[in-house]
Formats: structure tokens, C-alpha cells, sequence
């Protein structure tokens, strides 16, 4: 592999690591690489809103060190990564897109995740920007402005996340810690198209607990469904901070990515029974679908057969929204984004009994979704019915609805159930925008969603494409 500073940057995190062990790259060479890449490309689609060079090469140069006397502390030991402005990460303030929140106090603690990649060695290179308290699918906020899609930087990157999917589009940093409470890593991975997951719920935990409460997951966004695998063995097991956090998973989710696709019942859902999908996403994936099938899936077309949940969805992201904000004073309300603020009002509204309204809609959606898949070991969707549109904005021009949710139909009912989900790049559009695949298993079978999604990767090479730059 050639030692250029431009192409280091490209490469994946196995890539990295195994040129570690070979003596043929150092953690310092690479994090530099990445560093020099950020420079050159984050003004164009604002995706780190911190960046600590000196803490990241002083980190550098420990894993270097620990790599050449043949001790690495972990299985991502010097790989740069970025954390989502979200997770709170000892030394660097946790903003969350707000001005309504004071950068002036101790950040002495690291979230579960953050702590599991420390522990690992990786290196963390910065916090990437998020939406005002993660609320939307798109990623601008008052304090850090709008981020923008690698592929065409008029185009949102999508969100909550981001600044995540759009540094690992372009080699600024090549894992990524993100989070999803509907749609929030699986969005934006579509749009910029790199690899996402949304882990089973407590499959990774989190700390503090989301206001969104069991709608959000924790979940790695990286270039490859291999370095998806690898940063979920590092990132899962049991935290004492998260009371819904799983034990430790009894298997490698790297070592369990060969499984393959022969003899695995997929089902089909072109739209769900209810989206609309844009022809050009509906073509692509439906092309992927039949390479699926040509890998030994045994593929029906099927609607799993529920009815679109976003008024349920509704009342329990709105109602977690408003709580976030039960505090704020009339000073901290005023500097919010003002959509935030409207989502706010109209969840304080909803009653306790709207709540469990909500919640035995999604009670019944999840026993559905456990039925469907005695039948059928994977469901496969669009990871979003459009291509990126203009960014800087919650829904796309003319559009007949104004919450971002009116766009995401795919995604939040799988928050809601709390299944794995992954999305990896399946194509472009006529215009050059990435177009993702969405492969959806059971509770506790992310092994088998990354198996799938891999067998897809390798026959296809779609997670390969670049975005160009300058």
C-alpha cells in the first residue's frame, strides 16, 4: 500500500491496523494523514465543530509507541476516530448543537462508548456537529451552522449525525461514533454513502440516558461493513450507567461476518405498503435486491404489514424533546432553533395517556415485527425513499409536509421495535447522490443484518466510491 498522506486518509480502519502490524505505517503518520485531510476538506461541509490537534497527536504517538513494542492495548488501538457532539467525552465540552448549554463546566466523564474506544486506544480526533439536541434528520444548528453532503455540498449531509457520515465520506477519520433515535446514523449514511448501524437497543450502551429514552441507540458509521463489525466488538457490552445496557455479546460480530447469504429468507418491502419512493432510489435498490438473490438468498417480495406509526413516533420524540427542555430558562428557549422550539411546545401538550397510547402502538408494532421474522431472517427496504436534497433545510422544497419525519418513513418504526438495522451504499442517482440499502433483522441479530450487508459489500464495491474533491 502506498504511504502518501492523501491516500492513507482513505483508508479503512483494517486497513490502517493491519499496516500497523506490519511495521509499514505508524498511528502518528496516520492520524496526521487524517488531520491533514481535515484541513483540506472540512470547510467545505463543516462536519467537526472541534478539533484538539495537540491531544490527538500527544494520543498518536502513545499508540505508536505501545504498537512498536508489540503491545497494542485494543482492537483499534490508533485508529482516528471521531465522536458525535452528543457523547460526552472527558476533556472536550459536549455542546450538542445548543448555545443554550454552558461549555463552562467539568467534562470529566467519558459516555459507555467513548470509554470502550479510549480503553481500546483508538484515537479520537474530535466531535462532529449534530442538529440542536439531535432532534431532526438533517444536521444544521444555531451554534454550528449547516453541514453540508460531500458528493454535492449544496445537499444536506442528512442527520442527526451527520458530521459523522460526512468525515467518513472523506477520510477524516475512518470510524465514527454516532447515534439514532430515528434514523440517526442510517440517514445520513444513505445520503453520504458510507456504512451504518443501529445496533439491537442496549446492544451498546448509553450514558446519559437519551431524552428520547428507548427509541435511541448508540451505533458505529464507518466505511465498511468490516470496520462496523470491528468497532462493534469494541463498543458493545455491559455498562452499569445504562440500566437497559445487554451483556457482552457471546460472539465477534468481525468473526461472524462470513456467514453469508445462501439459504437466508430475505423479504422484499420496495415502500413499506405506505412510502413513496423516488424511482430512481426504487430502481437501485431493487437491483440490489437481485444481487441478494444471485448470492443464494431466498428473496420474496413482502410487506411486513403495519401502517405507517409517525403520529406514535410523533408523541414519544416530541415528548422526549420537551423534557429536554422542561429546565431551560425563557433565555436558554429563546436562542433555540426555532422548529426545535415549536416540536417542544406541541410535545408538552401530549398526556400521559397519549404516551401510552403511543407506547402500546409500538408494543403491537414490535410483536408484530417478532412475527414476521419467524418467517423471514432479514427485511430489506430503501434506507430512504430520496437522494440528499438542498441542505440547510428540514424537508426538501415544495415538499407536502414540514417535519423531517414525513421523509423518513423508513427508518424510526425500527426505533420504535428496537431491531438492528444497517444501511450500506447500493448506487447513485443520475446526478451523482449515494443511494442506500437498508437490511433490517430480529431483536439481538446484528451478526446476521452484518453478514448480509457484507456479502452485499463484497459482491458489489459500491462502499469503495470516493466522493471527488478538489
Amino acid at each position: 500500500m502506498s504511504r502518501t498522506s492523501s491516500e492513507v486518509a482513505d483508508w479503512s480502519a483494517t486497513e490502517m491496523l493491519s499496516a500497523y502490524r506490519r511495521r509499514e505505517l505508524s498511528p502518528v503518520e496516520a492520524t496526521q494523514a487524517v488531520l491533514d485531510r481535515i484541513e483540506s476538506a472540512d470547510a467545505a461541509v463543516n462536519a467537526f465543530c472541534l478539533l484538539d490537534r495537540e491531544r490527538t497527536l500527544a494520543d498518536a504517538r502513545a499508540a505508536e509507541t505501545r504498537w512498536s513494542e508489540g503491545a497494542p492495548l485494543g482492537p483499534v488501538d490508533g485508529v482516528p476516530t471521531s465522536i458525535k457532539d452528543i457523547f460526552l467525552t472527558r476533556g472536550w465540552p459536549t455542546l450538542r448543537g445548543s448555545k443554550a448549554i454552558d461549555p463552562d463546566q467539568d467534562w470529566d466523564a467519558d459516555a459507555p462508548p467513548v470509554a470502550r474506544l479510549r480503553e481500546s486506544g483508538a484515537v479520537l480526533v474530535g466531535k462532529t456537529t449534530s442538529p440542536e439536541l439531535a432532534w431532526k434528520g438533517v444536521t444544521d444548528s444555531p451554534l454550528t451552522g449547516v453541514t453540508r453532503n460531500p458528493w454535492d455540498v449544496s445537499r444536506t449531509a442528512g442527520g442527526s449525525s451527520g458530521g459523522a457520515a460526512a468525515a467518513v465520506a472523506l477520510g477524516m477519520a475512518p470510524l465514527a461514533m454516532g447515534t439514532d433515535g430515528g434514523g440517526s446514523v442510517r440517514i445520513p449514511g444513505s445520503f453520504c454513502g458510507t456504512v451504518a448501524l443501529k445496533p439491537t437497543y442496549g446492544r451498546v450502551p448509553h450514558y446519559p440516558a437519551s431524552p428520547y429514552g428507548t427509541l435511541a441507540h448508540a451505533g458505529p458509521m464507518t466505511m465498511t461493513v468490516e470496520d462496523t463489525a470491528l468497532m462493534l466488538d469494541v463498543i458493545s457490552g455491559f455498562d452499569s450507567r445504562d440500566w437497559s445496557a445487554m451483556p457482552a455479546p457471546t460472539l465477534s460480530y468481525l468473526e461472524s461476518l462470513g456467514a453469508g447469504l445462501q439459504e437466508v429468507s430475505v423479504a422484499y418491502s420496495p415502500a413499506l405498503g405506505y412510502v413513496d419512493v423516488d424511482p430512481e432510489v426504487a430502481a437501485l435498490v431493487k437491483e440490489a435486491v437481485e444481487v441478494l438473490s444471485g448470492l443464494g438468498a431466498r428473496v420474496e417480495e413482502v410487506d411486513p404489514g403495519f401502517t405507517d406509526p409517525v403520529e406514535s413516533f410523533h408523541v414519544l420524540w416530541f415528548s422526549g424533546a420537551a423534557q429536554t427542555v422542561r429546565d431551560f430558562t425563557p433565555a436558554q428557549m429563546a436562542v433555540l432553533d426555532p422548529a426545535l422550539r415549536s416540536v417542544c411546545e406541541q410535545g408538552a401538550r401530549f398526556s400521559a395517556l397519549d404516551y401510552l397510547q403511543a407506547m402500546q402502538e409500538r408494543m403491537a408494532l414490535g410483536i408484530r415485527m417478532g412475527a414476521f421474522h419467524e418467517q423471514y431472517d432479514l427485511l430489506v427496504t430503501p434506507t430512504m425513499p430520496i437522494p440528499a436534497f438542498e441542505a440547510g433545510v428540514e424537508v426538501p422544497a415544495g415538499w407536502h409536509a414540514e417535519r423531517w419525519t414525513s421523509w423518513a418513513q423508513f427508518s424510526y418504526p425500527f426505533n420504535m421495535t428496537q431491531q438492528p438495522a444497517a444501511t450500506v451504499p447500493c448506487g447513485f442517482t443520475s446526478a451523482g447522490l449515494p443511494v442506500g440499502l437498508q437490511i433490517i433483522g430480529p431483536r439481538h441479530a446484528d451478526h446476521r443484518v452484518l453478514a448480509a450487508a457484507k456479502a452485499y459489500e463484497d459482491a458489489t464495491g459500491w462502499s469503495d466510491r470516493r466522493p471527488p474533491r478538489d
